[in-house]
């Protein structure tokens, strides 16, 4: 007996007695889906954790510090950044470097009329493109930006909302971002970054400090985004290299010694990772040198370890379900040997192999549970999008159905292809004892059966 006959045979079988097989299959899909829908909950509560964390900061991000004053620990110099940026997965590593002796303000305009306090870091040319620093305009800082009489920078997208006018008093000494006029008109900055000349001008703590003073080239302007910090609103980027020059200049301009100057190393760096799936290992990589870390993804891994406790708890509610189909399929088929005693003991006198029967058998609840478990996983699909297009108002009355991001079911393949594979399967399993039964029923018996 061929395949294709055993399919036939084993479908007609099915459709002559579809009333039972009609409820069979229903209760595979009432299983088939339960199973589905719940671990589509907790795969969506995953997906809303990380869309929560991405609102907080770069989930592809560690921040690394050395603060535990452990003279075994190395420093975090130069050459330790680089050992690090040489680990695998990262893709750049570099310090945001604020420093300690070169303070000062903006100033702009005739006679230094606007001024802005101004935060101001270094960074590593190359890495504030991969640190994703996103520009609304122009380009970012090179290796090469390091000579010339201007200091080439990259500046926040609304750093000139923060220059105060002097000549003017109260409320119309400031402008902010979204201000407007009488007329509702926006009004523009008192300064245009891009345009007007900007000096960065040292502080004098004393009378006798020399006053620096150094113009700023507008190189690029970074779009806003606090989880990249505050530097990307009202804040000044330049090149690590050129800002360490500037705090030696000062220093030696006005007598200032420090004895453990460029010799403590920097107190944090950032490191940026390929993937969020690497972060781990990476993590770990770097505590090995002794150092501390933090980033975004440790958050992450202990939201999802609730999480998979919770897609456990689901999950094993929906297998209750299925496992009443198995017991269902079970039955179906049990009833379906003692219904075609006759017709077996017919097959077995004709010849029929015992493993052709069984195979029989084992098909025909293999093809409920197939058919069970595809209807289920469309229903599935269905209930998911119904969930996630009323998933607020759903949630505001059954506080039951989790909702931590913008869906509330998500069905990946992986979940529909196990799905219906696991329902298969279970068909075929429960047709084992029935099948089983069935070639060890005597042919002269089963004959003589009515």
């Amino acid at each position: 007996m061929k395949i294709s006959d055993l399919l036939s045979l084993s479908f007609e079988n099915l459709r002559r007695r579809k009333g039972r097989t009609i409820l069979t299959i229903i209760g595979v899909v009432v299983g088939t889906c339960s199973i589905v829908v719940m671990v589509s909950l907790g795969i969506a509560m995953n997906v809303g954790f990380d869309e929560m964390i991405s609102e907080w900061g770069d989930l592809t991000q560690i921040q690394v510090y050395n603060w535990t004053g452990n003279t075994e620990v190395p420093k975090l110099d130069d050459e330790m950044v680089k050992t690090l940026a040489s680990i695998e997965h990262v893709k750049v590593a570099t310090p945001l470097y604020r420093p300690q002796y070169l303070n000062g303000q903006l100033f702009a305009g005739k006679n230094d009329r606007y001024q802005a306090y101004a935060e101001i870091l270094g960074i590593y040319p190359e890495a504030a493109q991969e640190l994703e620093y996103q520009l609304v305009s122009g380009k970012y800082l090179t290796e090469a930006s390091t000579s010339g009489k201007k200091l080439p920078v990259l500046v926040g997208q609304y750093t000139g909302y923060s220059f105060t006018d002097t000549k003017k008093r109260g409320d119309s000494a400031y402008r902010w971002q979204g201000q407007t006029d009488a007329r509702g008109n926006p009004l523009d900055p008192f300064v245009d970054v891009e345009k007007d000349k900007i000096y960065f001008k040292t502080y004098k703590n004393e009378e006798n400090d020399e006053q620096l003073s150094y113009e700023l080239d507008v190189v690029g302007v970074m779009l806003e985004d606090y989880k990249k910090g505050y530097i990307t609103s009202q804040g000044v980027l330049m090149d690590l290299d050129l800002i360490k020059k500037l705090e030696k200049e000062y220093m030696r301009a006005n007598g200032i010694k420090d004895a453990n100057y460029d010799k403590q190393g920097y107190s944090e760096i950032y490191v940026k990772v390929d993937d969020v799936d690497n972060v781990e290992q990476v993590e770990k990589a770097i505590k090995e040198y002794g150092y501390e870390t933090y980033s975004m993804s440790s958050e992450r891994e202990n939201m999802q370890e609730q999480s998979r406790m919770i897609q456990l708890i689901l999950g094993g509610l929906g297998a209750v379900s299925l496992f009443v189909a198995a017991l269902s399929i079970a039955n179906t088929m049990t009833m379906a040997i003692y219904e075609r005693t006759r017709e077996i003991g017919v097959m077995k006198v004709l010849g029929c192999k015992l493993g052709k029967i069984r195979q029989m058998f084992l098909l025909e609840a293999g093809m409920i549970g197939f058919v069970g478990g595809l209807v289920g996983i469309i229903v599935s699909y269905l209930l998911s999008f119904v969930l996630n297009y009323f998933g607020p108002m759903l949630q505001g009355a059954i506080m039951m159905l989790p909702m931590y991001g913008s869906k509330m079911s998500v069905i990946p393949l992986w979940l529909a292809a196990l799905g219906l594979l696991f329902s298969t399967a279970i068909g075929v399993v429960s047709g084992i004892m029935p099948a089983n039964r069935a070639v060890k029923i005597s042919a002269l018996e089963a004959i003589r059966h009515e």
